[in-house]
């Protein structure tokens, strides 16, 4: 499969060191960092017609991503 893009570490670069002692250290963050992650694979595939959605599905993910975005970039401003 090609690079997939918005991976948390390219979308927080400045971050990826305390975004790992974070997945270590925090079941929440850990948590979050794994559902991004399942959501940007998923939106992924469905823009590369791998998995094609419905357009209104497709929206869905992209928004349940920018949420879980926003969230991890809340803790990780923190951290």
């Amino acid at each position: 499969m090609s690079h997939t893009p918005h991976e948390l570490a390219e979308e927080f670069p400045d971050k990826i060191d305390a975004m790992s002692a974070l997945k270590q250290s925090d079941a929440h963050f850990a948590r979050l960092a794994d559902e991004y992650h399942e959501i940007n694979r998923a939106v992924h595939r469905a823009e590369t017609n791998i998995e094609p959605l419905e357009e209104l599905a497709e929206v869905d993910l992209r928004k349940k991503r920018a949420a879980l975005k926003d969230e991890i970039w809340g803790i990780l401003s923190k951290a």
